[in-house]
């Protein structure tokens, strides 16, 4: 991927403000945004014990906003990064070795986005893949990103537990949701799609991992 031009827009000055039922939230997805709308975020936040944190970021802010992205960083436990970014963020090339990096930077879990390779999550000493499904047909590869950590911190928040067994299975929701979001412009196949076509891509990608026929 090559960024020539990033414009915010209407993001330029977003101030989000936590509703006050939701503070205490057991999940919370912090979305790729500016690293001092993330801190402002978590600042709105009360204490909860059994809360996981999950954070989204791009190369964008890495280039602009470093040094308050680690530090929020340091705050969450799950991060959802594409290779290259993971490469830029730990210094290295190495996959495994930027995980390891990027787990001494707080996370506890880290998943790495491969595309159409599919994504590995970093778990102590237990990795973990995830296929993406083949599809004959990518309309549009924009907010497969966002479709991916919405499908995975959406799983994690219905199931109300945030085992490293969730967060797998979350992952493959997470995948479910960004082979749908793929083929169509922008949101169109997402909200269109039903519970049914959902849970049909989902049994497609079951199947992909099943060594069974």
């Amino acid at each position: 991927r090559d960024t020539l031009d990033t414009q915010l827009n209407v993001l330029q000055d977003f101030n989000p403000i936590v509703p006050e039922k939701y503070r205490d939230a057991a999940v919370v997805m912090l979305g790729n945004l500016d690293p001092n709308v993330q801190q402002n975020v978590l600042n709105q936040l009360t204490p909860n014990l059994n809360r996981k944190v999950l954070l989204d970021t791009m190369n964008f802010w890495m280039d602009l906003e470093l040094p308050t992205l680690l530090e929020v960083i340091k705050q969450v436990d799950v991060i959802t990064i594409n290779d290259e970014e993971a490469s830029q963020l730990s210094g290295e090339s190495n996959l495994v070795l930027a995980a390891k990096a990027i787990h001494k930077m707080g996370p506890e879990f880290v998943i790495i986005k491969k595309g159409e390779h599919g994504a590995l999550l970093f778990y102590k000493d237990h990795p973990f893949f995830a296929p993406a499904l083949p599809l004959e047909k990518v309309v549009d590869p924009t907010g497969a990103g966002d479709s991916f950590a919405g499908g995975l911190s959406g799983y994690l928040a219905a199931q109300q537990t945030t085992t490293a067994q969730a967060i797998k299975e979350g992952i493959l929701y997470g995948t479910t949701a960004a082979s749908l979001c793929v083929g169509a412009m922008g949101t169109a196949n997402l909200v269109q799609a039903s519970n049914e076509d959902f849970l049909k891509q989902f049994q497609k990608l079951e199947r992909l991992r099943n060594i069974i026929s």
